[in-house]
């Protein structure tokens, strides 16, 4: 079973810059199409960027298109996720997962969940 272990969280403020890591075990890494989900106090987890298997294709959500940048390293088996312009509605537990769709379209993550990386984002 793949494992995903996130890091690269902390607390920054508003307009500021992080960059997440996500390392997976396992050697079918670069199979997958990989995203990032986050989930802020009192909401559910919710979709933000996706890549594809090799990396050359990308999608993102309306609330951080233009600044946040998804790529994979599939040598390192590694996505990131590079967050600039950081708001304080960024402020989340950010996690990675392996995407599938259901059948309304929806990307879900069918990996088990990591223990994700905190960002909070100060005004």
């Amino acid at each position: 079973q793949v494992q995903l272990v996130e890091s690269g969280g902390g607390l920054v403020q508003a307009g500021g810059s992080l960059r997440l890591s996500c390392a997976a075990s396992g050697r079918t890494f670069s199979n997958y199409i990989m995203g990032w989900f986050r989930q802020a106090p009192g909401k559910e987890r919710e979709f933000v960027a996706r890549i594809s298997r090799s990396g050359s294709s990308t999608y993102y959500e309306d609330s951080v298109k233009g600044r946040f940048t998804i790529s994979r390293d599939n040598a390192k088996n590694t996505v990131y996720l590079q967050m600039n312009s950081l708001k304080p509605e960024d402020t989340a537990v950010y996690y990675c997962n392996a995407v599938n769709y259901d059948w309304a379209g929806k990307p879900f993550g069918f990996l088990s969940w990591g223990q994700g990386t905190q960002v909070t984002v100060s005004s």
